[in-house]
């Protein structure tokens, strides 16, 4: 089975149907926190929900598109980070994470980003990786800034969340720049 160790007590691994159980309970844990900055579609309830969320990313992988996995931290699901976009044939994708409380301040989705972007760039030779994020989400740029990313720009009121537009930025890396040392710890 595939894992990585992100830190002494974490790890990364793929997030797949069998895990709806346990990815079930880590959306109770998590869903009040993220439910603000990633889709709707994602923070699912329940485990049919969580189910259908996770064989979604697999049908998606299958197809060789999008992508899901799992921090675990101490042996418990804390959060993820996937390709929300993956398109081969045109060398760009774009990445997302979430995270509870409990995975949050332990630079776990940086290490996380920069296996995905290592995979992406170096493996499957993509050109270009982009984040999302809210403009309001500090965190969420932080991550895009350590990850080496450049803001290109901003999407305004692109963003609707209990009934309020907000703006979106958009931050993008090149397989050059990576190679040249963007990464900015």
């Amino acid at each position: 089975m595939f894992s990585l160790t992100l830190r002494d007590d974490a790890r990364l691994r793929p997030l797949e149907p069998h895990h709806a159980e346990e990815f079930a309970a880590h959306m109770d844990r998590a869903r009040e926190t993220i439910r603000p900055w990633v889709g709707a579609s994602f923070v699912t309830e329940g485990s049919d929900g969580a189910r259908g969320t996770l064989t979604r990313y697999a049908e998606r992988q299958a197809a060789d598109g999008a992508r899901l996995y799992g921090i675990w931290r101490a042996g418990t699901l804390v959060g993820g980070v996937m390709f929300t976009s993956f398109d081969a044939a045109s060398g760009s994708c774009e990445l997302g994470c979430w995270l509870e409380p409990d995975g949050e301040g332990h630079g776990l989705v940086t290490a996380a980003c920069e296996a995905l972007l290592d995979w992406a760039f170096d493996e499957r030779g993509l050109h270009r990786a982009t984040w999302h994020c809210r403009a309001d989400n500090e965190r969420s740029a932080a991550v895009a800034r350590r990850l080496g990313m450049t803001l290109e720009g901003t999407e305004r009121e692109s963003w609707l969340f209990g009934g309020q537009r907000y703006d979106t930025q958009i931050w993008a890396v090149l397989a050059p720049e990576r190679a040249n040392g963007a990464r900015r710890d």
